[in-house]
């Protein structure tokens, strides 16, 4: 199983992006899909994770200004990421794991990572 993410890039306060995982391997079925961050020298930080069923959960800094979807035909899950701030520049990691956990917002639960993709906010 591979994860690719893209879509990253720099912004501006206010401004919105989308990024995109593209999962190979294996189909999303009966999976949990995430998404974290990492910001420099902070920990690992869970952004937000959708199920099969259209169960979403997200992180407290991110409810209503993200939103996490999948596409089954594509095997892509995507991060719209609204009225994006400057502490919301990080490294963005998509992940995957089989079956669903309700310890999603671990990301030692999560087998499968891809490689990254930054996302910078300017003020």
């Amino acid at each position: 199983v591979q994860l690719q993410a893209f879509g990253g890039g720099l912004l501006q306060t206010g401004g919105f992006l989308r990024l995109s995982c593209v999962v190979s391997g294996r189909t999303l079925s009966g999976g949990t899909m995430a998404w974290f961050r990492q910001a420099p020298e902070k920990e690992r930080e869970f952004v937000a994770a959708r199920r099969e069923n259209g169960a979403t959960y997200y992180g407290d800094s991110v409810k209503g200004r993200f939103h996490i979807s999948s596409d089954s035909a594509k095997n892509t899950v995507s991060l719209q990421m609204n009225s994006l701030k400057p502490e919301d520049t990080a490294v963005y990691y998509c992940a995957a794991r089989w079956p669903h956990t309700v310890l999603y917002r671990n990301a030692n639960q999560y087998g499968y990572w891809g490689q990254g993709t930054l996302v910078t906010v300017s003020s």
